[in-house]
């Protein structure tokens, strides 16, 4: 201390003239503990607590006792009463279930009322980053049940799901609450599992019951949750202040069949239980309830908004192979992930979040648009009421775009040519795949049928055909192009020439209720719904700037109309075609996208002729018979299903003929019903979509695509649908490039590197699942396993092990040492753009076999050269940048390799595997990656040994009866042998999924198969990112035949957790595995982006932590700039305090030497 300080006057203020440290010190650590925590330390969160019930009750479908869509009683109807009307053998409209229920407190007296639009789902729980859920669960039903989220943090106590991952007892009571037991469910919402910028302010997750889940599911146990952005949620309120309303709706068969209510249901609802057979396909199909939150044939209640509401619809889909759904809302458009569109798609555990800004009042039809599931109700009526005076739209400044479209009834011939155009036989040719559709004979009406098409004309007089230019041949049996910008009008003056009654409705435009074409129980009735044969009809769409292509889309959207008197009748008898919405300035004076060559325009649909209004004339005419002399057999439906790309089949289909180097434009769509699940394949070139590269498009009924193609390898390829029956059913057609003399190509760029692999094909014994303990504990519950069937060799059946052929990579030439797989390493190989990969390929097999490649540049013509056995063939594929990943994807794209001598038959013999190509320099020079710890690479697949090569050598050596007395046609037997496979393994059978907290690992997801090869890929206790164009959020990946994804996942939940596919069958037949996040000690989570960090004190930390910092900085200063002046001021004011005492004392002193002279003066 100073000597100034010693003064007893001044020791009182010594400490304000200390160094700052006792005010900077604190604030210093807190700023570092800001910086460098995970998250921000004042970013607070709120406890939200649930009180959750599950009660049983008896739910009806159809509380109306109508089908609201025709306002008739379900009694009037043979499509209502099959699945509403009870009888001696049929349970009818009401079934037992167990449902969640809210209450205000622990003693579960008071429940919480909920919107009635929610119908059997549970209670909306949301929350937003930050917060923490408190779920305090009580089972009031007679069986054990559970509690399990999507979307959320959880550790192994609060997880809600039964199955064996070693953790200890303590941690597994949140695995069964049994009848009157409690349990309390925590969850949080970290800064990881948050929504991505590019995600809405709120995403859709589900809980519901996890013990069998897909039998907990059908049986009610299923509601809505919702996460969202800090500051979404008013308080501790529900309440969003982002959106008006927002609607929450699960479309899925619910299948009363898995229910473990069926047998009381039986007994309850059956007026003679003792006669229903469960196994009856009638019966079961009787309990397939299609349904929209518990609600079919439009009783959903009071799902009603005013137009100018900002609504979100949070939509999900949940259920089986057969639970694909595209939700097609009439009257309005959304937008879902910056896209727009007027359709949803949805699959078991699919979550979308959807926005609306409702601009059209009316009541108006929001249906599943399948065939089958139209039928079978699956749709709600919602409402848009004008509840105040809106401002009126802008009135459109675009062109009047009129056309002139006829109904015509034709003979149309799906092969033309009359032959196959890939093999060059003859489409009836015994033994061909083509015979059983083309063939003609006494009970089948072969390749050419009656039918009708929308036909362009000239003018109103509708006297003459509008002649097709070379360009539209390729359209077939679509209509005319109807194209429009944003700004325009279209009139569509309709001629209806044919038999029936038809219409035209619209997808992504603006229509009134005069002109949308369809007709149920709106309040309205229009001209326009319905026009009759030989009646003419004007529709009047408009596109204004809410119904155009939004800044993520292409300048020109793919949509569709088609003729929806009888959705399906109509659509199956051929009366569809494209409609194109471009932005404002897309189109020249020639109504052609500016700075696109050529624009094609391919529809993918099994056209059911047994569906067509022309059946009756078709057999009459064709089979010279009545409809009720022909035996509608299995053989003859199948035989008229035409596996078509508009409307061809067997590469028939003409017209698409391009230039190397040109810009293409494929406007791809969708139509049918549950086999309509297409993976449109375009080999020879990469496609981009939404700045992505890929090869290949998903297509469902009523969903469209738009991909363009710069197309740099010359020959003759092959479009055609991935998933296997319809490729052997005739679904491929095919393109050509050539050079064009008009056209400067890009000069090849130089290739960098050639990296080569020694490949050979090798039959092994395959055994699905060594290891059967984790399955019996897993289904410990049932009598009879789910896996006996798949795994067990008695009654005939072969088992687990079968013959298979596998690709095996070796170290050199020599094929002496085989390589060995590290790290999970179950791909041929890592690349990057502008390499060559050389593949020496050896066939140790017993049959010819070969490797084909999607994504890469094969220079050779035609299909892959084939190796014989003991053959050696070399395979050289580039890598250009059109096989990299687009400018909007990852840093390295997944493809796949597999033998094309037979593309079916070859792969489900076990030949397939992944590639994987990154952008350059994302590589080590040893082809590790730079930017990730680990990578998996995970088949999906049904595999169908059924259609193996080995399929009778594997009954000879592995059932345990006699073959010969084993039919192979029998139902139980080919079901026995439809593998549900991870990478070839069944119920956790697959190792090595093994990572360390921390870690950014990706995976590589793959589909392939056939039409129940729909698969949902669902990791617990992890969220990820993926790309679609931008980064979003999610917990669940959608895969189908063709389909290559690519996620990255912070492993960031240490534990042993399920990964498995959602749809219910899948999960049953053991489509799932575990893989494991172990503790690392001490570990920060390791940085993903690193471009997107800044260097701050030392630190690279993320933008947003950045942020956080600098606020800190600048409260801080502020603080500490106060604290200066108040410190300045006191100093100031002790200084002129001393310089006060010093001018008294020195005033004291003069004084009392003046006195002291004066006394000594006396």
């Amino acid at each position: 201390m100073s000597q100034r300080c010693r003064p007893a006057p001044l020791r009182a203020v010594c400490p304000l003239q200390k160094p700052l440290a006792h005010i900077m010190v604190p604030l210093f650590w807190l700023l570092l503990l800001c910086i460098h925590s995970p998250s921000p330390v004042f970013a607070g969160g709120i406890t939200r607590v649930y009180y959750l019930g599950i009660r049983e009750v008896d739910w009806n479908y159809a509380p109306t006792g109508k089908n609201v869509f025709s306002n008739q009683s379900i009694a009037r109807s043979l499509k209502t009463s099959m699945f509403l009307q009870p009888g001696k053998d049929r349970i009818g409209g009401t079934y037992k279930k167990s449902v969640y229920k809210q209450y205000t407190d622990s003693t579960y007296t008071t429940e919480v009322p909920k919107p009635a639009w929610l119908g059997f789902l549970g209670p909306i729980i949301r929350a937003e980053v930050g917060d923490t859920i408190k779920v305090h669960l009580k089972n009031f039903a007679g069986r054990p049940y559970t509690i399990h989220p999507h979307g959320v943090f959880y550790e192994k106590d609060s997880e809600g799901s039964l199955y064996p991952d070693m953790s200890p007892q303590d941690q597994k009571k949140d695995d069964a609450v049994f009848p009157g037991e409690s349990y309390t469910y925590t969850w949080t919402v970290p800064e990881d599992h948050s929504p991505t910028a590019d995600d809405p302010n709120c995403l859709t997750w589900i809980y519901h019951s996890h013990i069998d889940a897909p039998k907990d599911i059908a049986s009610g146990l299923i509601g809505p949750l919702v996460t969202c952005k800090e500051g979404i949620l008013t308080g501790t309120s529900q309440r969003r202040q982002d959106v008006d309303v927002d609607f929450f709706l699960m479309f899925s068969v619910v299948d009363e069949n898995l229910s473990w209510y069926l047998d009381e249901n039986i007994a309850s609802f059956c007026t003679d239980p003792g006669s229903v057979d469960k196994e009856d396909e009638e019966f079961q199909e009787s309990n397939k309830m299609h349904a929209i939150n518990g609600y079919v044939f439009g009783n959903l209640p009071a799902l009603t908004m005013c137009a100018g509401d900002h609504v979100a619809w949070h939509l999900f889909g949940m259920g089986n192979e057969i639970d694909v759904h595209t939700a097609y809302f009439h009257g309005e458009t959304l937008s879902i992930r910056g896209h727009r569109t007027d359709v949803a798609s949805l699959f078991p555990a699919t979550f979308v979040t959807a926005d609306m800004i409702p601009s059209n009042p009316g009541r108006w039809l929001l249906s599943c648009q399948l065939n089958d599931h139209i039928q079978a109700g699956m749709g709600v009526i919602y409402e848009v009421r004008p509840c105040s005076q809106q401002a009126p739209e802008p009135a459109l400044q675009g062109r009047i775009r009129k056309y002139y479209i006829a109904a015509k009834e034709v003979q149309w011939d799906y092969g033309p040519s009359g032959r196959d155009q890939s093999s060059g036989k003859q489409l009836s040719e015994a033994g061909s795949p083509a015979e059983q559709f083309f063939k003609r004979s006494l009970q089948r009406i072969g390749g050419v049928y009656w039918k009708v098409k929308y036909v362009e004309y000239t003018d109103e007089s509708f006297r003459e055909e509008k002649q097709q230019s070379e360009e539209e041949k390729h359209l077939g049996i679509l209509g005319p192009v109807i194209k429009a910008e944003v700004g325009d009008t279209i009139l569509v003056m309709f001629a209806n020439k044919a038999s029936w009654p038809f219409s035209i409705q619209p997808h992504g435009v603006s229509y009134g209720k005069a002109w949308e074409g369809m007709r149920y129980h709106d309040g309205l009735s229009q001209n326009g719904v319905s026009v009759p044969p030989l009646h003419n009809f004007t529709y009047t769409w408009t596109v204004p700037k809410h119904a155009g292509p939004m800044s993520s889309d292409p300048p020109c959207l793919t949509w569709m109309y088609s003729s929806a008197v009888d959705p399906i009748r109509d659509t199956s008898s051929g009366l569809v075609g494209p409609l194109v919405i471009c932005k404002q300035g897309t189109l020249d004076d020639n109504n052609k996208q500016k700075g696109i060559d050529k624009e094609f325009y391919l529809l993918f649909s099994v056209f059911d002729e047994n569906l067509s209004w022309y059946l009756s004339a078709n057999i009459k005419y064709y089979l010279r018979m009545e409809e009720t002399s022909v035996k509608k057999d299995d053989g003859f439906e199948e035989s008229n299903r035409m596996h078509a790309i508009n409307g061809f089949m067997f590469g028939n289909l003409p017209g698409l003929d391009i230039c190397e180097g040109d810009n293409v434009s494929w406007h791809l769509l969708g139509l049918g019903s549950e086999a309509d699940v297409h993976g449109a394949v375009f080999q020879g070139n990469t496609l981009q979509m939404n700045g992505m590269r890929k090869d290949s498009a998903n297509l469902f009924p009523h969903t469209f695509a738009t991909a363009f193609m710069q197309p740099d390898n010359k020959g003759i390829f092959e479009i055609y649908c991935q998933t296997s029956n319809h490729y052997q059913a005739g679904m491929r057609e095919h393109y050509s490039v050539s050079m064009c003399d008009r056209r400067d190509v890009a000069a090849a760029v130089p290739y960098r590197a050639v990296r080569m692999y020694y490949v050979v094909a090798e039959e092994v014994e395959w055994d699905y699942a060594p290891e059967r303990s984790w399955e019996r504990e897993r289904h410990n519950h049932s009598a009879e396993s789910y896996a006996d069937i798949f795994l067990s060799n008695k009654n005939g059946l072969i088992g687990s092990k079968y013959k298979k052929a596998v690709y095996r990579e070796y170290t050199d030439g020599t094929f002496r040492t085989p390589k060995a797989r590290i790290n999970g390493d179950e791909h041929l190989g890592i690349l990057e753009v502008g390499e060559i990969l050389n593949v020496v390929f050896k066939n140790n097999a017993s049959r010819p076999y070969s490797i084909h490649a999607h994504g890469v540049l094969e220079r050779q013509t035609g299909q892959p050269q084939v190796a014989n056995p003991g053959d050696i063939v070399t395979y050289q594929w580039e890598i250009p940048e059109r096989s990299g990943p687009g400018p909007d994807d990852s840093a390295c794209v997944p493809w796949i390799y597999y033998s094309t001598v037979d593309p079916v038959k070859d792969m489900y013999s076990g030949l397939i595997g992944p590639l994987k190509v990154c952008r350059k320099g994302a590589l080590r020079a040893d082809g590790i990656r730079k930017d990730v710890k680990r990578e998996f690479a995970l088949l999906f697949l049904v595999f169908d040994e059924n259609q193996s090569w080995y399929l009778e050598e594997n009954v000879q050596r592995y059932s345990n009866g006699s073959h010969k007395d084993i039919d192979l046609l029998d139902e139980v037997f080919v079901e026995s042998n439809k593998m549900h496979a991870i990478n070839g393994r069944l119920y956790a059978n697959l190792p090595g999924l093994t990572m360390f907290e921390g870690e950014w690992v990706n995976w590589y997801l793959l589909g392939m198969g056939q039409e129940i090869d729909v698969h949902t890929v669902h990791f617990h206790a992890e969220t990820f990112i993926y790309k679609s164009g931008k980064s979003y959020r999610a917990d669940v990946v959608d895969l189908f035949p063709g389909t290559f994804e690519m996620v990255e996942m912070l492993a960031g939940n240490p534990g042993t957790w399920l990964l498995h596919c959602h749809v219910s069958d899948h999960i049953h037949a053991g489509m799932e595995t575990l893989f494991q996040v172990l503790p690392r000690q001490g570990a920060q989570p390791e940085d993903k982006d690193e471009s997107q960090k800044v260097r701050l004190f030392g630190a690279k930390l993320p933008l947003g932590q950045v942020e956080a910092a600098v606020i800190i900085l600048a409260v801080t200063g502020l603080v500490l700039l106060l604290i200066a002046a108040f410190l300045l001021g006191v100093v100031i004011y002790l200084r002129r305090q001393r310089k006060l005492r010093r001018n008294r004392r020195s005033i004291l002193d003069d004084g009392f030497k003046l006195m002291s002279k004066k006394n000594a003066g006396l």
